[in-house]
């Protein structure tokens, strides 16, 4: 095959195939000083070559790009370069296509093997033969153009409907709810009192491969312990008094699905003894009961204790901790959540619309300083019950701290709080009528003159915003 050849073949993998003529550079890392080919016969087929030597230096060009082509030299490498360049192929751009060049030896370790099978779309083994390499090139380059035009859902946007918040901590919890869906082990969620812990177990089994399977949700805190392992593992008729018939157990509702035990350190030493035998051999009996059940569950726990201390106190069992610890989650409560509060209670707002007093139309500038300063021990389960509260028992068209049971200090002014065009709109009006009044020393024909309104509008405008009660009529 001729050059021209060659190099038309590789446009047509790499510019039409890549969607629009995306740049030609290709990332070489190195680690050794010589290259296993002459730069000449890549960059005069129209290729930039970018050399690093460094895999910090790599790691920064690949987020510079976001996606594109690279070729890691690996004959000749020290177990340290290996690990250096396992640890940028294995880095998180999932859209960056990379292309090995290694020694005939090295190609038949388990290392390389490994290698090249899970991070790279091709290899070639030295000496290198170009117009094969140009050919990879090309094709990989138009797998990275596609990987950077496919829609990309960002995790946050993946939990959007169960979960409100644009903070940074919320945020990094979207990113590891991620992670743990993709698994099947034993979760334990952790966190205050009101942070929304089963909500995270939802959006868990919600993405996860069991999700068409049930969510089964046992409080393990608000049952009896008489009554607990009935409900976990069921009951045979006659197992005791009031048995009439068979029940199943939650345990076996949950097949194939998940079970999320809320409050799982309110739990007793004996039940923790029969679902540690649940969670090592997928195994139980229903109370009363000989025949051995197998569970085909997926377990979620979650506590607002400090379990590490309650296994010190030995108020939990070491190995059911250990067990059920194997991923982690831990909830941020609402303090930490920076800007999130003010999102939330328009969320909760609009949710329970339908029981608000008619007149109500939202939050005042205040209300929502008097949101942001406060602490929040409570959580979102203690924001909820202030904004429903306050919705129904305001008698303005503005809910004010007064109605959300909250004190503050300072004004808008003085605190920064995230606003709507229509809300920043409506103060810097309702600003503009106060001063207008003030300077006409209340005579509110003058006022509507200076702000260019008639005088029906302005009286409309100060009924909208409540403040014509205030002022002398003349």
């Amino acid at each position: 095959m001729s050059g021209e050849e060659l190099d038309c073949k590789t446009e047509s993998f790499g510019f039409r195939a890549g969607l629009g003529g995306e740049s030609r550079s290709v990332l070489v890392y190195c680690p050794t000083k010589t290259l296993p080919f002459r730069e000449d016969d890549i960059t005069s087929h129209g290729w930039n070559l970018t050399r690093a030597g460094a895999w910090g230096t790599a790691r920064a060009y690949m987020d510079r790009l976001g996606a594109g082509v690279g070729i890691v030299c690996l004959q000749d490498a020290n177990e340290k370069e290996i690990t250096e360049a396992e640890a940028l192929l294995g880095y998180g751009n999932s859209r960056f296509r990379w292309i090995a060049i290694l020694d005939l030896a090295f190609l038949k370790s388990a290392v390389a093997n490994h290698l090249i099978s899970e991070c790279c779309l091709d290899f070639h083994v030295v000496p290198v033969d170009v117009p094969r390499l140009l050919h990879s090139l090309g094709h990989a380059l138009g797998m990275a153009n596609l990987s950077r035009v496919r829609p990309q859902q960002s995790v946050e946007n993946r939990f959007e409907k169960n979960i409100v918040g644009t903070s940074q901590a919320i945020k990094a919890t979207f990113r590891r709810i991620a992670k743990i869906s993709q698994s099947d082990a034993p979760v334990l969620i952790q966190g205050e009192t009101g942070t929304g812990k089963e909500l995270c177990a939802l959006a868990i089994h919600a993405h996860s491969s069991r999700t068409s399977h049930p969510f089964v949700a046992v409080n393990c805190g608000a049952l009896p312990d008489k009554l607990i392992q009935s409900e976990l593992f069921g009951h045979e008729k006659g197992a005791f008094t009031g048995a009439h018939q068979r029940k199943i157990g939650r345990i076996e509702a949950a097949e194939g699905g998940t079970l999320f035990l809320d409050e799982i350190g309110d739990l007793s030493l004996d039940l923790q003894v029969n679902l540690l035998r649940v969670l090592q051999g997928g195994t139980y009996e229903r109370v009363g009961g000989t025949e051995t059940m197998h569970a085909d569950i997926r377990v979620i726990a979650a506590t607002h204790v400090n379990i590490e201390k309650a296994v010190g106190e030995k108020r939990f069992r070491e190995d059911l901790y250990y067990r059920l610890n194997v991923l982690n989650l831990e909830v941020p409560p609402l303090r930490a959540r920076e800007g999130d509060v003010t999102a939330l209670a328009r969320h909760w707002f609009d949710m329970f619309a339908a029981e608000k007093n008619p007149q109500v139309r939202g939050f005042s500038r205040d209300a929502f300083i008097a949101l942001s300063q406060h602490t929040w021990p409570g959580n979102v389960r203690e924001l909820i019950n202030r904004v429903r509260r306050a919705m129904v028992m305001c008698e303005r068209q503005l809910i004010g701290p007064e109605d959300l049971g909250l004190d503050y200090v300072g004004s808008y002014r003085d605190v920064p709080v995230e606003e709507t065009l229509a809300e920043a709109r409506e103060r810097a009006e309702r600003e503009a009528i106060c001063e207008a009044i003030e300077k006409s020393g209340g005579n509110l024909s003058r006022s509507a003159r200076s702000l260019g309104v008639s005088r029906v509008t302005l009286y409309r405008l100060l009924d909208k915003y409540q403040i014509a009660h205030r002022l002398p009529r003349d």
